[in-house]
């Protein structure tokens, strides 16, 4: 088991030293400090995430609107040349 970069034998001296510090009264309620605060910590990242992923699916929506627009510009144009071409083509004739 390897978390951070951290043993299990160097978890367990990390332990130890920790009894050693705070004491078997303190101890516990450290940890359910720190377990608190990861949950929150988690919690806010999932958020931070979801908001990210909105916000570039918003992007993403509004990049292809874009692009039918100017697709759909693009065709009016052509449409436009096309009927004024046979029209110029009679009055030049």
């Amino acid at each position: 088991m390897n978390v951070f970069g951290i043993g299990l034998p160097e978890m367990a001296v990390i332990a130890v030293i920790a009894l050693l510090v705070f004491g078997p009264k303190k101890l516990p309620e450290i940890g359910r400090s720190l377990g608190k605060s990861l949950r929150s910590f988690q919690e806010a990242s999932k958020e931070f995430e979801t908001e990210l992923k909105k916000e570039a699916q918003k992007m993403e929506e509004s990049v292809q609107m874009n692009a039918q627009l100017e697709g759909n510009t693009e065709e009016k144009a052509k449409v436009s040349s096309e009927v004024t071409s046979p029209q110029a083509a009679k009055e030049e004739a």
